[in-house]
């Protein structure tokens, strides 16, 4: 049965801009995959292994722009009490999570033959996995509260406060001198020029990467976003259903 334009949950123009996009994202990322395979060659000391490391720095900064979105959801809700940035947090920490998993996962790969080791307790390594399960325990925090104004309160409350953990994240290769995590630019101690020393085809893949990482996190969280607001509608109309029993 069609749905008639004036009861659909979402404008038909939102759609058409989330559906083009989608084609954006997939579109970039085919092509993010061909310069990383094709256009870029190996690199001279890391070799083959390095490739790994545009999807690697990619989902990064996929996870800050995520887990910056649930500060700015959170301070909107507390200001305005309006459960759609609840939501908005909501979507944002559960695509970051993602993205620091592929994050972690990729650095264990690279970190394997480079290292000869899939895991040390290096500064940012340890740094990482604390951003992670920071806001892991938002999800369990939501989870253990039932209130759901108070839920949203709290969830607005600490997602704020861990975005501590990304921050941390940040800092700690740039005041380590100790850190053998490399760092692709800014001064940390072990190196204050900050060079960005690599090829013109490096930094055009790692820009385009980064780019499509962007806009990946971007079409996830829309699309987080809508099915949580679909449920929200499937709930609301079985409670509706339930009362006229």
């Amino acid at each position: 049965m069609a749905v008639s334009s004036q009861h659909a949950p979402y404008p038909e123009n939102r759609t058409r801009i989330l559906q083009a996009l989608t084609l954006a994202t997939l579109v970039l990322f085919a092509a993010s995959l061909v310069l990383d395979w094709a256009y870029v060659g190996p690199e001279r000391t890391q070799g083959e292994v390095q490739r790994v490391f545009y999807v690697h720095l990619g989902s990064f900064l996929g996870s800050f722009i995520a887990f910056t979105a649930v500060v700015v959801g959170g301070v909107i809700y507390l200001r305005t009490r309006n459960p759609k940035w609840d939501t908005f947090g909501l979507a944002n920490v559960e695509i970051g999570l993602v993205m620091s998993a592929i994050t972690i996962v990729t650095g264990m790969t690279w970190a394997k033959p480079i290292w000869n080791t899939w895991w040390t307790w290096d500064p940012r390594l340890t740094s990482v996995t604390i951003m992670w399960l920071a806001y892991a325990a938002y999800m369990m925090l939501r989870a253990g509260i039932e209130d759901p104004e108070r839920r949203r309160r709290f969830a607005a409350v600490y997602g704020i406060i861990a975005f501590a953990s990304v921050l941390f994240t940040i800092i700690i290769v740039r005041v380590k001198p100790d850190t053998i995590h490399p760092v692709v630019a800014g001064p940390t101690q072990a190196d204050p020029t900050g060079a960005f020393d690599v090829t013109d085809r490096i930094r055009n893949t790692l820009f385009f990467s980064l780019f499509t990482f962007t806009v990946m996190t971007a079409t996830l969280v829309w699309y987080r976003v809508r099915l949580e607001n679909l449920f929200e509608r499937v709930l609301r109309r079985k409670i509706d259903i339930l009362a006229e029993l």
